[in-house]
């Protein structure tokens, strides 16, 4: 897959994830735990775990069924976007998923880093839709996707557990094009 970097604001560039990103990985992962993801066992928070981590996805990445995309300025990663579940076929959809670290949200980040992901979707991948889901209290997401053109499809029940409970989660989508998915791709 050709996904080149691109420059968004304050000079962070979005990129595929290398293995060479694992200790920069973790270390935004352990000072960003968050109350939307899931449990993780200790071992996530390091950089052998990480790296780990990173040889899967970039072997679903060359397969084609995960993108892994970091939003990094100089070593540090300031966040993270992928797709996953990519199918092709006459469905051609993937499921996405981001954060951005604490200290720069707020600034547009993840709306910017969102859009550009839905481009790499549609212009190098051609899928046709894009899915996403948020807690239900998870406003400033919901957010976000609203502004990136996804639209409120559902609630999911007892969707993902988070927090220790089994948590309702909202349920977005976004078309990215009506075009015949085998006369285009």
């Amino acid at each position: 897959m050709d996904i080149r970097p691109e420059q968004l604001a304050d000079g962070l560039t979005l990129r595929l994830a290398e293995p060479a990103d694992a200790p920069a990985l973790a270390a935004a992962f352990a000072e960003n735990r968050s109350p939307w993801e899931p449990y993780r066992p200790d071992a996530f928070f390091t950089a052998e775990g990480q790296r780990g981590r990173l040889r899967a996805m970039l072997r679903e990445c060359r397969e084609g069924r995960v993108v892994p995309l970091l939003l990094v300025s100089g070593g540090r990663v300031a966040g993270a976007f992928t797709l996953a579940g990519i199918v092709l076929g006459s469905f051609r959809s993937a499921s996405l998923g981001y954060w951005i670290t604490a200290d720069l949200q707020g600034r547009g980040l993840a709306t910017s880093g969102v859009g550009r992901v839905c481009g790499i979707a549609r212009e190098t991948i051609g899928l046709h839709r894009l899915e996403a889901t948020t807690r239900l209290d998870n406003l400033a997401s919901q957010r976000v996707l609203e502004k990136s053109g996804f639209e409120p499809i559902g609630m999911a029940p007892r969707y993902a557990h988070i927090g220790g409970a089994w948590q309702d989660h909202r349920l977005f989508q976004r078309i990215l094009h009506d075009d015949d998915p085998m006369s285009a791709f």
